[in-house]
């Protein structure tokens, strides 16, 4: 699934070293599928990391295209440092997708629940977090901390979860789309 707008993880001004011409291109995270990409910017353009900039199909006024899409690996060590912190100006801004992911997650085999799959949370969180939900639905993610006694930070569980995933290592992916099959015209 393609993002409309997507955070700026990192800037080279001048592209790879490796590259023949001189060209400003960005590696982003997409906003709301965690698409990592990078981009061609506009000429005589330049961003900020954690900026949020317009990747969609109608006219852009920075990005001048998308070149490929790029595993974890392939993104400048500035990018991968920028990660979290996108995740969670992007969490901040949408709280409710992942709220609801506690509200209404399931099972993904007889012996494994979805929650479980965040880190820290184990059996017995699971348990508390199931029967709290069905007292009522959670609202925030302090509800949730509130609510499940001793349960690790809710919302720094899920940015880990999501920088597992784009980083290829997991059998599960609940919020990004598995990484295989990257490249150029699969964007």
């Amino acid at each position: 699934m393609k993002d409309e707008y997507a955070i700026v993880l990192d800037f080279l001004h001048s592209g790879h070293s490796a590259d023949r011409r001189a060209t400003p291109i960005a590696q982003v995270m997409g906003e709301t599928n965690f698409n990592l990409l990078e981009v061609e910017l506009k000429e005589d353009h330049s961003i900020k990391p954690l900026e949020k900039v317009y990747i969609g199909t109608e006219k852009r006024e920075i990005v001048k295209s998308i070149k490929k899409k790029l595993l974890f690996d392939e993104l400048t060590g500035n990018a991968q440092n920028e990660i979290e912190d996108a995740l969670n100006q992007i969490i901040e801004k949408n709280p409710d997708k992942f709220i609801e992911f506690f509200n209404m997650s399931g099972p993904v085999t007889t012996r494994q629940h979805q929650l479980e799959l965040l880190p820290g949370i184990g059996k017995k969180h699971m348990w508390e977090i199931l029967d709290e939900r069905k007292k009522g639905k959670f609202t925030s993610f302090d509800d949730i901390k509130q609510r499940v006694k001793l349960l690790p930070n809710p919302k720094k569980s899920v940015v880990k979860r999501v920088v597992e995933e784009l980083e290829g290592d997991s059998k599960w992916y609940l919020f990004t789309t598995p990484p295989k099959g990257y490249g150029e015209d699969e964007y």
